[in-house]
């Protein structure tokens, strides 16, 4: 295999594509070049097709941290499990990159992504995906692409194609888009309070920069493509379709209406487990067979359910649960349900349930990022948990998986949009959203329960966000789009669109689809469609709570905040953290966050520590200013003056001339060590030596006349330079 490298220019930057060098013992394989970031995707396949009812794909995607010139964190000290990063990355290529195999392919692929360097203007996600798609394309593998994707961001009313970290942190809107040159199969954005017109803009922007993407990647594929392998689709032996059609078809079709999901999946269920042992009792050589008839039959009960489900959308226009295909089911909104939590909310619609917990905490306490991203922390942190009891199944229960990460983070992306900023709230936030019962759309109603959450725990969000999602049923040139899916709807329908945002815009946005892509003029009718039951969702959830409340809850840290001058954090600090120790320990162990440009921010549930350890820092930082007046002690006496300390860590000069307006002969008897006196600062120099004044204080005596000072006699003091001329100085010296 000769050496193919060849490099295009894409909207400012070098794109450059090499194959037939690395890695050529896999399926297929190229290196990606985005300028300094630096991908190598493989796409490898079994050559046998495994015996599974679904498409065995794998997408990984492998963050190496010397990509970033990082050494691993951990005890360890090498990369371990994916980050979450990794994982969203991963979900990111896999879910346009799936639906473009043909149906019934059951060999086994894997992708996997490796980055070796990295640029962090130069996004190694879409690097990855593009070289996923085209690692497939000139492999032996069959693939119905290509595909790419890319980031549109919105800066300053312009659209930017694949923007730099800076650009997507002040945009307003950041779209990731992927798909075919025919049409968009893969969404996922944020954006602040944009409307749906400006976000199908950035969609049809985004897919103008794919077309160019997939024509650079033909140019590679006419050069360096593998004949494909020749595989054997997965088919339903035609005996067992004709059984089932003739003895439990018709009545798999009558329980897609009942209304109730569990009673309809169990007399499903029972009427497809009554195909299977129809299966069992028919002619077959092998034990072997008849094993694979029965799962068959199970296979093909399940397909014309999902026929069914497909024929009354589109040609009836009846959904399984009877509900209009924009009507939403019943919603139902609840707060403080937990007396203990920060902040707590449950939102139901119709059988699905999410009960949302919002704790806060100091800003310490934000998530460690440790990935490829220039991020270092998190500040907000949104995470689902869906348990297997939510659809009443018994299952294993541990760390949370890719659906459950993705889920998050989408909710993560569509409530970050309306937090208020570290300096109007510095707290770390995190809201758990715990899924108690599911039939779809679960990750949108965790959206609509963390918003009501954060409101009930004090947080001053900007907007009530509500989150619903979208299907669509494509049969031939006909399609129907559907507000609030359910889960037999997302299952076998063609999209799964999620659309989540407040009154004025959206705020998250995802799309999945089944089939090879979707036109502007379905995006654009989904879109509106959401906007309305939008509308409703908020409605519901403002007869809960309408507005964020005044006050964080009393089992809430409270919040102090002062700012410390940099040339005195050390002062707070002290020897070893000795002095911030003290004041920790005095105070009940308060919580004191110091940043280094002098932010500190004290958090306890008991407002009194907070004022206290505020009151002590203040003490260790206050600086005496001239025309201030203090109430002083006097710390020592001498012949002629007096220390007197103003506030802790300060001390002033207080001279025998300024104790009194009249003469004071011995400072001694006017002033003894432990005496309160009230002082004003009359100077202070440049070495910040105070100088202070009693008298000041004190009401001038009528008629008083200040003593006149002694004059000063002018006396000549003579000496010789260096060179023998001789210099004199004259000076003043007062008389005795």
């Amino acid at each position: 295999m000769e050496k193919f490298k060849k490099s295009w220019e894409f909207h400012g930057h070098t794109l450059t594509v090499e194959n037939g060098e690395i890695a050529k013992q896999a399926g297929g394989s190229v290196l990606i070049r985005y300028e300094d970031t630096v991908v190598l995707s493989t796409a490898t396949a079994s050559n046998q097709a495994k015996d599974t009812d679904f498409f065995p794909l794998t997408v990984l995607y492998q963050e190496k941290m010397y990509a970033a010139g990082k050494i691993p964190g951990g005890f360890l000290r090498r990369e371990g499990r994916p980050s979450e990063h990794a994982t969203l990355t991963a979900r990111l290529i896999d879910r346009p990159i799936r639906p473009l195999f043909a149906e019934g392919f059951r060999n086994e692929v894997q992708i996997v992504n490796t980055v070796f360097s990295v640029d962090p203007d130069l996004s190694s996600e879409m690097a990855s995906l593009f070289g996923s798609s085209l690692a497939l394309c000139v492999s032996d593998i069959p693939f119905n692409g290509p595909v790419a994707g890319v980031q549109v961001a919105r800066v300053d009313g312009e659209y930017v194609i694949n923007p730099s970290v800076e650009q997507s942190e002040k945009a307003d809107l950041n779209v990731t888009v992927a798909g075919t040159k025919a049409a968009i199969n893969m969404v996922e954005a944020g954006a602040k309070e944009v409307s749906e017109e400006d976000m199908l803009k950035a969609l049809m922007i985004g897919h103008e920069a794919i077309k160019e993407l997939c024509a650079i990647q033909e140019e590679v594929i006419a050069e360096c493509a593998k004949e494909k392998m020749e595989v054997t689709l997965y088919e339903i032996n035609p005996v067992i379709k004709q059984m089932v059609d003739e003895k439990g078809a018709d009545r798999i079709r009558e329980a897609v209406s009942i209304k109730g999901k569990l009673e309809r999946y169990a007399k499903i269920d029972e009427l497809i487990a009554e195909m299977e042992e129809e299966a069992s009792k028919m002619d077959w050589e092998t034990e072997e067979e008849k094993a694979k008839a029965v799962k068959q039959a199970h296979e093909y009960g399940v397909e014309v359910e999902a026929a069914e489900v497909r024929r009354l959308i589109s040609e009836e226009k009846i959904r399984p649960d009877g509900r209009a295909l924009d009507e939403l089911r019943p919603l139902d909104s609840q707060v403080d349900l937990l007396p203990r939590a920060h902040g707590s909310a449950m939102f139901t619609r119709g059988e699905t349930q999410v009960m949302s917990v919002t704790t806060l905490g100091a800003l310490s306490e934000a998530q460690v990022i440790d990935d490829l991203t220039p991020a270092t922390e998190k500040r907000f942190m949104h995470q689902y948990n869906f348990p297997p009891f939510s659809v009443g199944e018994v299952g294993r229960m541990g760390s949370p998986g890719r659906r459950e990460i993705g889920h998050g983070a989408l909710g993560e992306r569509a409530l970050l949009q309306v937090l208020p900023s570290e300096d109007e709230f510095p707290y770390a936030i995190r809201t758990s959203a715990e899924v108690l019962e599911s039939n779809g759309s679960s990750s949108q109603a965790s959206i609509c329960a963390g918003t009501m959450s954060l409101m009930a725990a004090g947080v001053p969000i900007k907007a009530m966000v509500a989150g619903v999602a979208m299907g669509l049923i494509t049969v031939g040139d006909t399609y129907s789009i559907l507000t609030d899916i359910q889960g037999m709807e997302d299952h076998y329908g063609d999209m799964d669109f999620k659309v989540a945002g407040t009154r004025n815009g959206i705020t998250a946005l995802q799309m999945d689809i089944k089939v090879t892509g979707i036109s502007e003029e379905i995006l654009k009718e989904a879109l509106a469609q959401a906007h309305k039951g939008r509308m409703q969702i908020l409605d519901n959830m403002e007869t809960a709570i309408s507005e964020p409340r005044p006050e964080v809850s009393k089992y809430a840290p409270k919040m102090g905040k002062l700012t410390i001058p940099v040339d005195k954090i050390r002062v707070v600090i002290g020897k070893g953290g000795e002095q911030i120790d003290k004041i920790i320990e005095e105070c009940n162990d308060v919580k004191i966050d110091i940043d280094d440009d002098g932010r500190c921010i004290i958090y306890h549930t008991d407002r009194e520590a907070i004022d206290k350890a505020m009151a002590m820092i203040q003490n260790l930082i206050r600086e005496a200013k001239v025309g201030e007046i203090y109430d002083a002690k006097v710390t020592e006496v001498r012949e002629s003056f007096a220390f007197v300390n103003l506030f802790e860590g300060t001390d002033a000069l207080l001279h025998v001339s300024q104790v009194a307006w009249e003469r004071v002969p011995n400072i001694a008897d006017a002033l003894h060590v432990g005496d309160t006196i009230k002082v004003k600062v009359i100077s202070i120099d440049d070495a910040g030596k105070v100088k202070v004044s009693a008298k000041e204080c004190l009401e001038k005596p009528e008629g008083y006349v200040e003593e006149k000072k002694a004059p000063r006699k002018e006396r000549t003091f003579s000496k010789k330079s260096d060179n023998g001329n001789v210099e004199r100085r004259v000076f003043k010296k007062k008389d005795n």
